[in-house]
């Protein structure tokens, strides 16, 4: 096909043309990573992730927080105990959809923006390795995505110190936990997030493959993961809900106890590793015998 690159051609021919020439020395992440870091969406998109907490004190300013009932409290009756609880609570109101967002972007943005710029089949022409090209973008745009859910309780947490005072964390289900084992749950929970986004992002990494289209590729793993939390809510489903990432999207839940629980992460970690696994395998499998025309 006219003006497509085969996947072996671009490499052999360069080796050959060019004796110094090193295939991991190609496309280097640092070249990567400032590349997505000057790109207007990765600015908005902190911006829309860093201005949640001030939303949320505000919010809380004019309507006030309702109390809770039977000694018992959900995490956003206790948002303004303290600045843990309302990096806790900010994490509880974005976890399901706003976090799920800059993880598309990011991964779903990877190939097929390069497609949709006809840069694409340049920088394999230079020539970039396949599977390096899909490892560094993948693994940029993973960095971004944490990047991203540690933003959100870092900037919860400093402006809830100033708003609240900084204290123990004030638990759902009664007691509290220290400042400095609140830390290290809150670091837990954040960690958890991002494992159990890990599928969300490989299967925008995979349409990112397969599809010239950026918005096609972010807008089909965030409508994905939507109609994951809609058969989870099928409860005649039964137990295949299990096999449901969204499932276990909350699992994280189980930190916030006076006793860490394990089981129900370790679940959600399997679930989500489990389905990335296959959905990046498929993307370096598809990519590597795609005929590139962009």
């Amino acid at each position: 096909m006219s003006g497509s690159v085969s996947p072996v051609s671009s490499v052999s021919s360069a080796t050959e043309a060019a004796p110094g020439y090193r295939a991991r020395h190609t496309l280097p992440l640092r070249v990567e990573a400032v590349r997505q870091l000057r790109r207007r969406r990765t600015l908005v998109m902190g911006v829309v992730l860093a201005a949640l907490p001030f939303v949320l004190v505000a919010a809380f300013a004019i309507g006030g927080t309702p109390d809770g009932r039977d000694d018992r409290a959900t995490l956003m009756e206790t948002a303004t105990s303290s600045g843990a609880n309302l990096a806790a609570t900010a994490l509880f109101v974005s976890a399901a959809f706003l976090l799920v967002v800059p993880v598309a972007l990011f991964c779903g943005d990877t190939v097929a923006s390069e497609a949709n710029w006809s840069s694409l089949r340049y920088l394999l022409a230079a020539p970039v390795p396949r599977a390096r090209l899909l490892a560094g973008k993948l693994a940029v745009a993973l960095a971004f995505s944490a990047a991203a859910m540690v933003l959100l309780p870092l900037v919860a947490l400093l402006v809830g110190t100033v708003a609240y005072g900084w204290g123990p964390l004030r638990l759902p289900t009664g007691g509290e936990l220290g400042t400095g084992d609140a830390l290290a749950r809150l670091a837990l929970v954040v960690a958890y997030i991002f494992l159990s986004q890990l599928v969300t992002a490989a299967l925008a990494f995979w349409l990112s493959t397969v599809t010239d289209a950026p918005l096609g590729a972010v807008g089909g793993a965030v409508g994905l993961t939507i109609v994951g939390n809609v058969l989870d809510a099928v409860t005649a489903l039964g137990s295949w809900r299990e096999f449901l990432p969204a499932h276990w999207q909350f699992a994280w839940a189980d930190a916030l106890q006076p006793h860490l629980e394990w089981g129900g992460m370790l679940k959600g970690t399997a679930v989500s590793v489990t389905y990335a696994l296959v959905l990046v395998a498929l993307a370096f499998r598809g990519f590597g015998r795609k005929d590139v025309v962009s």
